[in-house]
């Protein structure tokens, strides 16, 4: 009879891990692996990066359905993990620079917000950016997203579905923990 209890302990005790490390890696945070080159350099293709599943609010339960509840909104510049506009099955990594309501237009690369004079500070892109686009009207609930290596991402300017939806927003990116450990801001 000892034995069976003692085999019932060690069955609870990973019971008990298992659920805690479902409803982490569901509920709290998201593992990614970078697929391609359009974050560099602030992420390489082949990092692996911790997502903050809660950093916006709880987008979804453990079952994976829909929530939302936003208690903070997303900023410009954070660098969130979304479900592709034009494919919900995959993942993309971008940059936040539309944000609801914003006018964004894109001259000789430089990135303008709502017909100001000054571009946004891009001192994150590796390589001085090329083209010109918009003006995109961002809707409610809805932002722009676009990779910090500009001449190499395929972003919101070219997506058949500009615009990421907050619903779609899986979580913010915080930090880069292979090849080495670095917090993405």
């Amino acid at each position: 009879m000892k034995i069976w209890n003692e085999i019932w302990d060690y069955v609870k005790m990973i019971i008990i891990v298992v659920v805690v490390v479902l409803v982490i890696n569901n509920v709290v945070l998201i593992n990614a692996k970078i697929p391609s080159e359009s974050m560099e350099n602030t992420i390489m293709t082949g990092d692996r990066i911790f997502g903050y599943r809660l950093a916006y609010g709880l987008n979804m339960d453990v079952f994976g359905h829909e929530i939302s509840k936003k208690w903070k909104d997303p900023e410009r510049f954070d660098i969130v993990i979304f479900r592709y506009p034009d494919d919900e099955s995959q993942l993309f990594i971008k940059r936040i620079i539309g944000l609801p309501g914003d006018k964004v237009e894109i001259k000789d690369g430089k990135v303008y917000i709502n017909d100001s004079e000054t571009p946004l500070d891009d001192s994150f892109v590796p390589e001085t950016p090329l083209g010109s686009f918009g003006p995109y009207e961002v809707p409610e609930n809805c932002y722009f997203m676009m990779g910090d290596n500009r001449n190499n991402s395929k972003d919101s300017r070219y997506w058949q579905n500009t615009y990421v939806q907050f619903d779609q927003i899986v979580g913010k990116a915080e930090i880069r923990y292979f090849p080495s450990i670095k917090l993405l801001n």
